[in-house]
């Protein structure tokens, strides 16, 4: 064992110790990243046409078509390559014209995913379009195994668990609600999206400590990427990087920065065994 790993394993014996509430990234970390790159994202690309069909006529789904109208207008007006106009739908009883509006939204939303834009117009749609996919049972939510044994034994110690994802809070719900392991919502206190600031800003961490009510040293944040762990750090919050297969890999200096584990059950071992020793 390297004296490395000797380090990272003292410090991630105390990693529960004083804690009261247990803050949880997503991707890479309860969730493996290929499953927004492999599922969530690929079915949008699919589905969007059907889907478009489908509901064309609802209220939300013109509300979202207007949305990235709106949006395309902006971009056209902005000078931005390859943007992809949508057209009013003058006229709703002729098929040709609202077949050529449906596909030129298509190609919009295509064209927004191929530059990998996180805008608004963009999410909303593609919320929508996960919300059908879930109910329906076409997707669940991939939450890794050890995640919700460690989860129950940190609540049970009256421990409170919160996520806190780039993702909307709507995408979060979703992705634990018809998860692979059922409905989950229920092991977590709450969720934060970038509503409360960005996850690579100190700021953003104070204001979800303040939200909830503690201490920042009262806080563990797991997550799978440095740039996530420095600034909820530099808040106060005690923090450890999840290690998991397809994550980005650490460098040395993070490695030696950062306590690491490789499961969640890690957190539940050394939590036990310091209860003994108490």
């Amino acid at each position: 064992m390297s004296h490395q790993h000797k380090r990272s394993r003292q410090a991630v014996d105390g990693l529960l110790e004083d804690i009261k509430v247990v803050l949880l990234d997503i991707e890479g970390t309860t969730t493996p990243i290929s499953f927004v790159k492999d599922v969530l994202f690929p079915y949008i690309r699919e589905n969007i046409e059907d889907y478009l069909k489908e509901h064309w006529d609802e209220e939300e789904c013109q509300a979202d078509v207007n949305e990235l109208r709106k949006q395309a207008e902006a971009d056209s007006e902005a000078d931005m390559e390859g943007v992809v106009t949508i057209e009013e739908n003058k006229n709703t009883d002729d098929a040709e014209e609202v077949k050529a509006v449906r596909d030129s939204v298509v190609k919009n939303v295509l064209w927004q995913m191929d530059a990998d834009r996180k805008i608004t117009a963009l999410k909303q749609l593609q919320g929508h379009m996960w919300t059908t996919a879930y109910k329906s049972g076409d997707i669940k939510g991939e939450v890794y195994d050890d995640v919700v044994p460690a989860i129950k034994h940190i609540i049970a110690d009256d421990r409170q668990v919160y996520i806190y994802s780039s993702g909307s809070v709507q995408a979060q719900k979703l992705l634990f609600g018809y998860s692979t392991q059922g409905d989950l919502l229920e092991i977590f206190s709450g969720h934060f999206d970038t509503k409360i600031g960005l996850k690579v800003e100190k700021a953003s961490y104070l204001n979800i400590c303040e939200e909830i009510g503690c201490k920042p040293e009262e806080v563990l944040f797991l997550t799978d990427v440095t740039r996530e762990a420095r600034p909820a750090s530099l808040a106060g919050m005690k923090t450890c990087i999840v290690v998991r297969p397809g994550n980005e890999k650490l460098t040395e200096e993070e490695e030696s920065e950062f306590n690491t584990i490789h499961s969640f059950s890690e957190l539940i071992s050394t939590d036990a065994q310091n209860k003994k020793k108490k």
